[in-house]
């Protein structure tokens, strides 16, 4: 099986991929825990650095450049200091960053995390703290960001769309990404982060189990309880490829036409220290593997093994091929 996954690592390469979504940057914000403060029951800390990564709809498309694609990023940020870095960070990872479109009116999303060094292999995170505005963006930007979809689409292998609730991806946009992937066949998916309902008849969709559960009001447990959920989303949302249901260290569950359903093993992983982004690096690996022409149930597996090397690091990671290569030789 590992042979045959390995036989797609070369084609996740030289594709173009639009991924539109709720772009966000990403801060950590690192200092040494040295005493409790006399203040409230909480810890100083001492400044060492901070470092500033894509996040959101962003990590996506920075998976897609590290596997050797071209990804264009297609959102929008604000008018302020943290866009500008958006953009830098975006640059820096060989990322598109022509199609963001500036609100002066909204911030550019931030999520600051705030770490402390204390002597453990990898910093603890202490607190997180968000700048953001969830406002539907105004029809003006919109119809920007629509138009700039038109213009960038020409040519791409696929569309992935990164729902992050943060007012970009109303019910009207996800309406006109469906009719013009669909008018110039190009396989669309979506991370849904829970919001299903606006992505029916998508080629692919993945969500969490949690998600799951809350989207279906009951408990799931076991492969046969996830089989009959995935194939309920699976007509639910009348997809014309896949309904993918990931569930961490027991794999994924994906439902295809037909009610046919594979459960798609994840890789034995130590070290586990932070699941932050090992679902967008799993979406962005199936968008590559499908549009390549990889079977589904090979495209999700192969992604399993890609978000296996994430969680092995704080933070977002964008793994390698190689280290895709090396997860697929090691990971058991």
């Amino acid at each position: 099986m590992n042979g045959t996954l390995k036989h797609w690592i070369p084609k996740l390469a030289g594709q173009r991929i639009l991924v539109v979504g709720d772009v966000l940057l990403d801060e950590y914000v690192f200092g040494r825990a040295m005493r409790m403060s006399r203040e409230a029951p909480v810890p100083i800390l001492e400044f060492e650095s901070r470092q500033i990564i894509p996040g959101g709809a962003a990590n996506p498309a920075a998976n897609i450049t590290r596997l050797g694609s071209t990804a264009i990023q297609i959102g929008v940020t604000g008018a302020d200091t943290a866009a500008t870095q958006l953009r830098q960070v975006l640059e820096a990872h060989g990322i598109e960053t022509n199609a963001l479109v500036r609100d002066p009116a909204r911030p550019t999303t931030v999520k600051m995390r705030l770490m402390a060094q204390m002597g453990l292999r990898f910093p603890q995170q202490v607190a997180r703290l968000d700048t953001l505005s969830r406002e539907p963006v105004p029809q003006g930007i919109a119809s920007q960001v629509r138009t700039l979809i038109e213009k960038t689409s020409a040519g791409a292998d696929a569309l992935l769309v990164s729902d992050y609730h943060g007012g970009l991806l109303t019910e009207t946009l996800v309406d006109a990404i469906r009719a013009l992937a669909d008018a110039r066949g190009l396989l669309l998916t979506a991370d849904t982060q829970g919001e299903l309902d606006p992505y029916h008849h998508f080629g692919l969709v993945k969500c969490n189990a949690d998600d799951a559960q809350i989207y279906l009001r009951r408990t799931l447990v076991g492969d046969e309880a996830f089989s009959e959920a995935a194939r309920e989303l699976y007509t639910r949302l009348q997809l014309t490829g896949a309904m993918v249901i990931t569930r961490g260290p027991e794999g994924a569950t994906i439902a295809l036409q037909g009610g046919v359903v594979h459960h798609c093993p994840s890789p034995a992983v130590s070290d586990v220290y932070d699941v932050v982004g090992a679902g967008d690096t799993s979406i962005a690996v199936m968008t590559l593997a499908a549009a390549a022409g990889a079977p589904y149930a090979e495209a999700v597996t192969l992604a399993n093994y890609a978000s296996g090397l994430v969680v092995r690091r704080v933070g977002n990671y964008a793994p390698t091929p190689e280290e895709l290569a090396w997860a697929l030789d090691n990971f058991t």
